[in-house]
């Protein structure tokens, strides 16, 4: 096959090669000796003690993987009640106008939703007297805002494509709606809910642009703390820190191929 497309082996290897080529040269220079990033002065693991000394990068870690996994467990549960409303109630007054309203954020500009949301948090507090000031709180407000669309999204698609028969059979045998919700659909539901769930702490983990909108002095998550550190200059720090998180993430993927790999051979020797 590849004999046969030289031209097209060749453009494939060149796209990933410019997808992982700079993905490996990070985590190869975040065990140089130099402090400049560009020059190769020897292996050394230095950097990943100063990471681990560096107080203010942890800190914004933390505010970042804390309000991403708040945020992730919000998003899930309004997407899914958005969802369900979109699928199961659709002749309800107000559907269409809350389908556009929900896929909005998905289409709009981040610039145009953290300084919206910015006006609107200051006209809050003028109002109401919260939020008060920019925090952690209208950091989590406004990843909500925009990540419960993407949730609503990959739910209402599996909502739309589920076989509703066995819910209908359990409420014809006199279950009550709530029970069959947690009993039939939320366990048919849960691949997709734990799809928006990642999804969504994922963008929250990576936001910028809205962050800095909302944020206030005392709450700089870990993007805002990386951007301002590579405008100064690249620190062998970051390197190290990136190359941490895709170890994560690389773990984290490996064992979820594992498992499923696994769960196909259980599939197939029992079929």
């Amino acid at each position: 096959m590849l004999k046969r497309y030289p031209l097209l082996f060749g453009l494939l290897f060149l796209g990933y090669a410019f997808l992982y080529l700079p993905i490996f040269s990070l985590i190869i220079y975040s065990f140089n000796e130099s402090r400049l990033v560009t020059v190769w002065g020897g292996f050394s693991t230095k950097w990943y003690g100063e990471l681990i000394n560096n107080g203010p990068l942890l800190d914004a870690a933390w505010l970042s993987i804390k309000i991403a996994a708040l945020n992730a467990s919000l998003a899930v549960v309004l997407g899914t009640l958005a969802a369900l409303t979109l699928v199961r109630l659709r002749g309800i007054r107000g559907h269409k106008s809350l389908g556009v309203m929900v896929t909005a954020p998905l289409v709009m500009p981040e610039i145009i939703i953290g300084l919206s949301l910015l006006l609107l948090f200051v006209a809050m507090e003028d109002l109401i007297g919260w939020p008060a000031g920019r925090g952690q709180t209208t950091i989590l407000l406004a990843h909500v805002t925009f990540s419960m669309a993407y949730v609503t999204v990959i739910v209402q698609s599996r909502l739309a494509h589920m076989d509703t028969s066995i819910e209908e059979a359990a409420l014809d045998l006199g279950a009550r709606p709530v029970k069959v919700f947690f009993a039939i659909t939320l366990p048919m539901i849960a691949p997709a809910l734990a799809a928006g769930w990642l999804l969504a702490f994922t963008l929250s983990m990576d936001d910028l642009v809205i962050a800095s909108f909302v944020s206030g002095p005392g709450s700089t998550t870990l993007p805002m703390v990386v951007y301002s550190s590579v405008r100064l200059g690249v620190s062998p720090q970051i390197n190290a820190l990136a190359t941490i998180i895709i170890a994560v993430v690389s773990t984290a993927v490996l064992i979820a191929g594992v498992t499923m790999y696994r769960k196909e051979l259980k599939a197939q020797r029992k079929s």
